[in-house]
Formats: structure tokens, sequence, C-alpha cells
């Protein structure tokens, strides 16, 4: 394997992290400052949730989607392919989980590399020859090996924590003068301030992660030398997904920060999308199969 680090990367991940921590820690001063309770109550309710779900990231997330870990007796072809490609990227063997889904997709998970998930549909199986099936698998143990999930994750926390604010707030605020020691302009300013900070961190992680999505392409063609398996397999995904159900679609649209390609809902949703085109992720595996000359 002709594996190389990403500096570029590894980069804007410290860079996103560092920007999030700031953000985190005003956020935490003007929620406090406004609502009340004081900074420690603010630190061991969101620190011990933040704890929680880095170190459950990968229960919580298979559980999330309803992915089932199924075993080398359920799933032989499954677990030798990822076997072999975790032996190939010079990585632990993940968990092996399987989703009962007509949704083509699949999903890295996991605090670490010790600690990961690698989850697959009924519908990519089904979908994909093996060595498109190759070129998936070894783009979600990219992510593995880039330490990527991890940052993700953390990332996720505070846009999810700023979300549940505004909508809590929206909620239970209108109305009620009496929340905090600044009354109900305290409520106002912490749904603004929540506000702002979804927005900002939800831009952060989007930056990050769809060139998260480049570097694991680019992972991938490394793990396996063949690069024109995964652009074969990204155009067969983005076929089926147009096909799929927009019921299905809808339930699983809230991890598309995880999934190989985004469930697809509108102009809106492609302006903000977590991935980068599937056109121009093809391309750029076209490239590294005429530079390497295959």
């Amino acid at each position: 394997m002709n594996w190389q680090a990403d500096w570029g990367l590894r980069f804007r991940m410290f860079l996103t992290m560092f920007l999030l921590f700031a953000l985190y820690i005003v956020f935490a001063g003007v929620i406090t400052a406004y609502v009340g309770g004081g900074p420690f109550i603010f630190v061991v309710l969101f620190g011990g949730m933040s704890l929680v779900q880095y170190y459950y990231s990968d229960t919580l997330t298979l559980k999330s989607m309803g992915a089932q870990t199924v075993s080398a007796d359920e799933y032989p072809k499954l677990h030798a392919s990822v076997e072999r490609l975790s032996q190939q990227a010079d990585l632990p063997k993940p968990t092996i989980a399987v989703i009962d889904s007509d949704v083509p997709n699949a999903f890295a998970t996991g605090r670490n590399q010790n600690n990961a998930a690698v989850a697959v549909t009924t519908g990519l199986l089904n979908t994909l020859d093996r060595e498109e099936l190759d070129g998936v698998l070894a783009h979600e143990l990219a992510h593995v090996k880039n330490r990527d999930m991890m940052v993700m994750t953390i990332a996720s926390f505070l846009s999810t924590i700023a979300f549940m604010i505004v909508r809590w707030g929206a909620f239970f605020g209108g109305g009620h003068g009496r929340g905090g020691s600044r009354g109900g302009g305290g409520v106002v300013v912490a749904i603004f301030v929540s506000l702002i900070v979804w927005i900002v961190s939800y831009l952060l992680i989007r930056a990050l992660s769809r060139y998260r999505e480049y570097a694991a392409d680019r992972g991938a063609a490394a793990i396996t030398g063949n690069p024109s398996a995964l652009a074969s397999a990204l155009m067969k995904i983005s076929g089926k997904m147009d096909q799929v159900p927009k019921d299905d679609m809808r339930e699983e649209a809230e991890m598309n920060a995880f999934f190989i390609i985004p469930i697809k809902s509108g102009v809106v949703g492609r302006l903000f999308s977590t991935h980068p085109p599937t056109e121009k992720r093809i391309e750029q595996l076209r490239e590294l199969e005429r530079d390497a000359g295959l």
C-alpha cells in the first residue's frame, strides 16, 4: 500500500477543532451569563454528555441507524473482505454491521482505530460487485485510518447541543418570564446565541466533511490500488439513490455526514451538503488512475 499522510486533512481537522473549542467557550460563557446556573453546571452537564458520546459513539451511531453487528458465519464474504483490506491498510479489523435497508450506503464510526465499526446496507451488498464493494469498504477504512471519525463526532456534538437549545428554547421559552436569573430576556438571548453557534459550527463541519471525503477516496485508492472500482461504485450508488422512496431517504438523512454518498434533499440540501459533488469525486479518482498508469 502506497499510503501517505494527508497533512492537508490534519491541518483542517486541527483548525476546525480549535475554532469549535473557541466557539464552545464563548457559547458557554453567554449561556451561563444570561440564563444562569453557573459555568460549573454547564461544564458538568455538557461535558458529561460529550464524554458519553465520545466513548459510545460507535454503539450510539449503530443503534440510531438500526445496524446489527454480524458474525463471520452470517456474512463470510463481507468479513473476509474487511479483514483483507484492514491488513492492507495496517489497521485492526473493525466491528462489522449490516443495516436492512434498500438505500445503498455505508459508513464508519468509532472514536479511534481500535474502537471502530464499519456498517453497510443490504442495498449496497445487492448493488455492487466484489471490486466495487472493496472500494467502498476501503473508503470507510480510510476514514478510520485518518482518524477523522473522532474529529467529526466531537465537532458535531457542539452543533447538536446548540440545535437542541434553539428547538427546546423556542418551544418552552415563549410565554415563560421566569427562566433563569435574567427572566425571559435571557432565554431569548440564549436561543439567538445558540442559533448563531449552530450555523457557524455547521459550516465548519461541512467544510471539513467535504475535504475528508476527498481524502478518504484517495486513501481507498491507495489501499486497493484500484481507484476505478470506487469510481464505478460511486456511480452505481448515486444512480440507485434516485430510485429509493423519499420516505426511506428521510429516515436516514440525519446520518449524511457519515455516509459515503449523502441523501439528496433538493437544491438547498445539495447546497449545504456535507459531501462534495459525486462527479468531482469520480474525476479525482480518474486522475489518480491516470497518474498511476492503470
